[in-house]
């Protein structure tokens, strides 16, 4: 993606926009002239194809700090995209965020293991306790998302890659209409 393409998108964007990005330099001087309604923080690595997990928000704390600092004062929401732990979901408060996104890749990879959702739950509980917005999201598909839908404290779900995959097949339209299904049959039970 090129910058272009990201100014085109807050152009053209109707609904809320939330930008999500690496906590680099030249990422938050773009994320201040553009303004997008929230910027996600997340982990970037060139080398990475995919995220592959949390922001890593514990080893230089002054950094993310000063990262939501400069955002919030450019009138920006901030979200942390965070390991689904409760120490990371405690240390997202003390850097002042009003939001959090919990990783749901280890759960993706392993939907059938109770440990993985139950840290989902536990992350999401103490993240509203404090009252931290809760979203989640990376490799949901209509598969697994329900589970991870019927966590009610969790108010987001951010699912790209597998809607577009889908949407090869049966178009956008039919796409997000299968995986918005699913998410209602979730929260409905």
């Amino acid at each position: 993606m090129q910058d272009a393409d990201i100014e085109r998108l807050k152009k053209s964007v109707r609904t809320y926009f939330n930008l999500e990005m690496a906590c680099v330099a030249e990422m938050l001087e773009l994320g201040r002239s553009l303004k997008p309604q929230q910027v996600t923080l997340v982990p970037e690595r060139r080398e990475e194809i995919t995220t592959e997990g949390g922001l890593d928000i514990t080893t230089d704390p002054s950094r993310i700090r000063n990262a939501i600092e400069a955002l919030t004062d450019a009138g920006i929401r901030v979200s942390l995209f965070i390991d689904p732990t409760r120490a990371a979901v405690e240390q997202s408060k003390k850097l002042g965020v009003p939001a959090i996104e919990l990783h749901t890749g280890s759960y993706s990879h392993r939907p059938e293991s109770p440990d993985t959702l139950e840290s989902l739950r536990d992350a999401a509980r103490r993240g509203a306790d404090l009252g931290l917005a809760v979203h989640a999201g990376h490799g949901l598909s209509v598969r697994n998302v329900g589970l991870v839908a019927e966590i009610p404290e969790i108010e987001e779900l951010n699912i790209g890659h597998s809607i577009i995959s889908r949407a090869v097949f049966v178009g956008l339209d039919r796409a997000v209409k299968e995986m918005l299904e699913a998410m209602r049959t979730a929260r409905s039970s």
